[in-house]
């Protein structure tokens, strides 16, 4: 069998054959299966311009962020795929490739609050233009996409944290119309549950610090398409601006990607489980859990994420700000961190941790609100967790 044959062989298996495969040929010199780390700066030259394999600096290219690179792609079902030391550094490097003073970003009214900060306080200056809309509401993006000129319309479904579901075709639809591209922040779904691309979008985004890492012990972000003019320039600038992951970060993500879809699949299982329990009690005003057919945009994710709905609850405690701030402190199972998609399963009260910089403005979550990364404990356990923890309110 011919190299070219086994790749096409392993373009059309299934994820999990991928995630495993990909860009994950054994050493050629030792045989070593598992990807090297190769933590160097520099690589020897063969006389000069003699690069062996393309790479004459650790910046510009290195051979463990390309394995997880091609990795990534692979799962994506994309043609590129770019890696970076963080999820904010990729979105920053994307948007600073491909915008210019004058630009217009359309953002939906719930999101990352890293993400906004960077928008409203770093590109609003430099001259892009930000406006915001309730992103799951079609007609009100295509009304906005008609009224102004967009560059890009950036989506998060499920979003962060309020966990509203986004029809990413529909948006789409609506944005190529109007001459707008489309970028996907699919960091909750990951692309296991979630393939933005298919379904339209131009680029998707990834905090790989999150499912795709998996082990809350790396930092890191991607850019994954599928069109080759968007990724030269987003290569080049990352190559100038040198906002790179580290070989042994690359390694990590290669070793969390994986598993992801085992992963993904008990914290799907799990989050369900706890979400059914959390709708029955009545110390919570509202449960947001796109799995529940009481979540408003239940419909769309049943047909967009595929096998499950992740690991992602929040909700809303009826006590109120005091209520939520000492349910969040008696959980002992659940940790109180920020951050998500690790094994382990977290709990933060987003207004005053992740989402503080929202504050004010029209992002602004409620006060009542906690926001839980189910982990792939035991259900049961994470359930006696969060009963004890609301006894204790």
């Amino acid at each position: 069998m011919t190299i070219a044959t086994n790749q096409a062989a392993l373009n059309a298996s299934a994820l999990a054959t991928r995630a495993i495969h990909a860009g994950q040929e054994p050493d050629p010199i030792t045989g070593a299966v598992v990807t090297p780390i190769y933590m160097t700066s520099t690589f020897k030259q063969d006389g000069v311009g003699g690069l062996r394999g393309g790479y004459d600096y650790s910046r510009s290219a290195n051979p463990t962020r390309n394995s997880f690179d091609a990795q990534l792609a692979a799962v994506e079902g994309a043609n590129y795929a770019l890696s970076f030391a963080s999820g904010l550094a990729a979105i920053d490097v994307l948007l600073r490739a491909t915008l210019q003073p004058g630009d217009n970003i359309l953002l939906g009214n719930d999101v990352y609050g890293g993400t906004y900060r960077l928008l409203s306080k770093v590109f609003v200056p430099w001259g892009i233009g930000l406006d915001v809309v309730d992103i799951t509401d079609v007609p009100a993006v295509a009304a906005a996409l008609a009224a102004k000129d967009y560059r890009y319309v950036w989506v998060e479904t499920p979003s962060n944290p309020l966990l509203n579901i986004t029809d990413i075709a529909a948006v789409a639809a609506a944005a190529h119309a109007h001459g707008a591209k489309v970028v996907v922040d699919n960091t909750f779904a990951s692309p296991v549950l979630q393939h933005p691309l298919a379904d339209g979008a131009d680029a998707v985004v990834y905090s790989t610090t999150k499912y795709i890492g998996g082990h809350s012990d790396v930092v890191g972000g991607a850019v994954v398409l599928n069109d080759k003019e968007t990724r030269d320039a987003v290569a080049f600038l990352q190559n100038s601006a040198g906002a790179v992951p580290s070989p042994f970060d690359s390694w990590l993500d290669i070793r969390g990607l994986k598993t992801l879809e085992l992963r993904v699949r008990q914290h799907s299982r799990n989050a369900m489980n706890i979400a059914q329990w959390m709708e029955s009690r009545p110390e919570f005003e509202r449960v947001w859990y796109p799995g529940l057919e009481s979540h408003p945009g239940h419909e769309i994710a049943a047909r967009q994420m595929r096998g499950g709905f992740g690991g992602m609850i929040s909700v809303q405690l009826a006590g109120g700000f005091e209520a939520a701030k000492r349910f969040v402190g008696a959980a002992e199972i659940f940790t109180l961190a920020e951050s998500l998609g690790g094994v382990e399963s977290l709990i933060e009260h987003p207004g005053a941790m992740t989402h503080a910089s929202v504050s004010g403005t029209t992002l602004e979550v409620p006060a009542n609100l906690v926001r839980l990364s189910v982990g792939i404990e035991e259900a049961d356990d994470l359930i006696a967790d969060l009963d004890q923890a609301l006894r204790r309110l």
